[in-house]
């Protein structure tokens, strides 16, 4: 690694390979996937994330953070009032502290694992704290449906369909989206639908 880097071309320039490989290409490379990483993920987006990583009950609470929850719920501003915020502020610390000593949530893997053993222990009697959670639980599905409608339009939406109109591509897009369910229809009650709709000349 301490020798001179030699080019493809034969070339031998005064860099070393271990330069050549940890500045020209590593970092390179890094710049690129942080690149990527902005463009997919808003700012919104991380800071909403890291919000939420303050709920993760992991390593007995470690990234427990009162400031983040208290920004996670302003983000939610349909879901909590300023009265309610405030509430919150005094919840979120009985709430820590009466879980930090408990056995029963040391080994907990995920905020879905607290939400289930709070209802079970019947200490999701901090309401405003565990409004906060379901809102939290609810969001990955929600970007994940998202994400899947995004996936499907660019299959949908090609060069060759270019020009197609509003309606007849949220149609097609529930189709692909909801595969599962259509899956359900059978063939003979869609005929029947189009059937009643209008007279037709030809037999469907």
């Amino acid at each position: 690694m301490s020798e001179y880097y030699v080019t493809p071309r034969k070339r031998r320039i005064n860099k070393t390979n271990q330069h050549h490989f940890e500045v020209v290409i590593f970092n390179t490379i890094l710049d690129m996937q942080i690149q990527e990483f902005g463009e997919r993920f808003s700012e919104v987006g991380t800071k909403l994330m890291e919000n939420m990583a303050a709920l993760s009950p992991c390593n007995s609470f470690f990234g427990f953070d009162k400031a983040k929850l208290l920004k996670l719920s302003e983000i939610y501003k349909n879901d909590f009032d300023d009265s309610e915020r405030v509430q919150l502020n005094g919840q979120v610390d009985i709430y820590y502290h009466s879980l930090l000593h408990d056995e029963r949530f040391f080994n907990l893997k995920g905020i879905a694992d607290l939400s289930r053993l709070l209802v079970e222990t019947g200490k999701h009697s901090f309401p405003l704290v565990y409004r906060l959670l379901k809102l939290t639980l609810v969001l990955p599905v929600t970007t994940a449906t998202v994400e899947r409608c995004f996936s499907a339009m660019k299959f949908l939406k090609t060069d060759l369909r270019n020009r197609i109109g509003d309606d007849f591509m949220n149609d097609a897009l529930i189709c692909s989206v909801e595969k599962e369910a259509l899956e359900n229809v059978k063939t003979e009650n869609v005929i029947n639908r189009f059937r009643k709709m209008k007279e037709r000349i030809g037999e469907l």
